[in-house]
């Protein structure tokens, strides 16, 4: 018998997600919370329920029994205790626990457990109050990164060039609050060279299996230049990461992690992300995620052969270890179209059209909803035109070719993904 579920969330990781369980031969019915116009082509959408609502949710499951497994996709829910909420009322959920997504939703408690348990990191200190901060960048070496302790939309990360540009961004981070309550605490931490990856696993307590890895551009323009956003565009697998720094990855990090949050008696459930810095044999971990990231999971799902529901299961289950998680040979790449002046102020309601793609595209929806029947934009990152092909320079090619046929004003997209190709 098939199985309804839920996913709760409204971007383009959510409908990456939903489009794999889609395919699942084993999930009946797919319900997201609170979706968008893309998820509501393969789910039922309650746009009525936000993905914070935590007694929302819960009231949500009580009432459609029919709801076998909750899927909590972003990171608020699940700091905020969404899984253990659901838990409570024993109805099952994918997802980690309040307790291990403070590893997301703390910087401080993720360096402090890097510190403690040997897991390479750049230097850093933590500050509660301005004036030691500020006192703190007087002797600093630059550049310097300056990163509120919360969630902060991934726009929480200054990379302050001189003393004033940090000096400002403390004022900005926490006088000012630009990023709310995020910004109370404040981590100054050593500017880090070399290439960014992103490495995934699956976890169920005991066992990480690391998914394929991607990378991903956070930078708003070409050339790595503009404001970090969540991300513009990504690539899987990453042509840069040898079989060896993989391994590496795992050993030193990834096992490392999830050892140390048990010896910390956390249990990790759902799927951790470590983003890395990559400088020839040195590997260092810049941040966790304590979920799926966006925009890669557009790339890294598309691309896995194993039943993604089955994973799920495995993952809640604590039997992790009898699944074995294999890859398509594809590659993928994903560019993302972006609101004009995405990541700062945007309009939103721009009508958007979509000419017919090639077979090889999966247009994954991140912004956009349905007004008055037209297709609309509704967020800063809009369309996520991902591409499979047998080499990541064919998936590339095919991705800018058919991200052509895609128009509405004001569209932004970076032009240079995997240009070095």
């Amino acid at each position: 018998m098939k199985k309804n579920v839920l996913i709760i969330g409204g971007g383009g990781r959510e409908h990456a997600i939903a489009y794999s369980l889609s395919r699942s031969e084993k999930v009946g019915k797919i319900y997201c919370a609170p979706g968008n116009a893309g998820i509501a082509q393969i789910a039922e959408c309650h746009p009525e329920l936000k993905a914070t609502d935590l007694d929302g949710v819960v009231a949500f499951v009580r009432s459609h029994p029919d709801i076998y497994m909750t899927v909590v996709a972003p990171d608020d829910p699940l700091a905020a205790g969404m899984v253990d909420r659901l838990e409570a009322e024993g109805f099952r959920a994918f997802g980690p626990r309040a307790a291990a997504a403070r590893l997301e939703a703390s910087k401080s408690f993720a360096k402090d457990l890097m510190k403690k348990y040997g897991i390479p990191t750049a230097g850093y200190e933590v500050f509660t109050d301005y004036a030691s901060a500020a006192e703190y960048l007087d002797g600093c070496a630059y550049p310097v990164v300056l990163k509120a302790d919360g969630l902060a939309l991934g726009k929480g990360v200054l990379i302050c060039e001189t003393e004033e540009e940090a000096k400002n961004g403390l004022k900005e981070i926490m006088l000012d609050k630009a990023f709310g309550s995020a910004g109370n605490t404040l981590v100054i931490e050593d500017f880090l060279t070399g290439f960014e990856c992103s490495a995934l696993a699956f976890c169920d307590g005991k066992t990480i299996v690391p998914m394929t890895t991607s990378q991903d551009h956070k930078r708003a323009l070409d050339g790595n230049k503009g404001l970090n956003t969540g991300g513009m565009g990504t690539f899987s697998p990453s042509y840069k990461v040898s079989a060896e720094t993989e391994k590496r990855i795992y050993d030193e990090v990834l096992l490392p992690t999830l050892n140390g949050l048990n010896a910390e008696g956390i249990e990790f459930k759902g799927v951790l992300y470590a983003g890395l810095m990559i400088n020839g044999d040195d590997i260092k971990v810049l941040e966790y995620n304590a979920r799926f990231g966006d925009p890669e999971t557009q790339v890294i799902l598309p691309r896995l052969a194993t039943d993604l529901f089955d994973i799920f299961e495995a993952c809640i289950d604590g039997t992790l270890s009898d699944v074995k998680i294999e890859w398509t040979g594809n590659c993928a790449v994903c560019v993302i179209a972006a609101s004009g002046g995405y990541p700062e102020a945007y309009e939103k309601g721009k009508e958007i059209s979509i000419s017919d793609v090639d077979d090889n595209i999966i247009v994954f929806h991140a912004g956009t909803s349905h007004i008055d029947g037209k297709l609309v934009t509704s967020g800063g990152r809009v369309l996520g035109v991902t591409a499979l092909a047998p080499t990541l320079k064919a998936a590339r090619d095919s991705a800018y070719k058919n991200i052509e046929n895609i128009e509405f004003d004001k569209m932004h997209y970076r032009r240079d993904i995997l240009s070095e190709l």
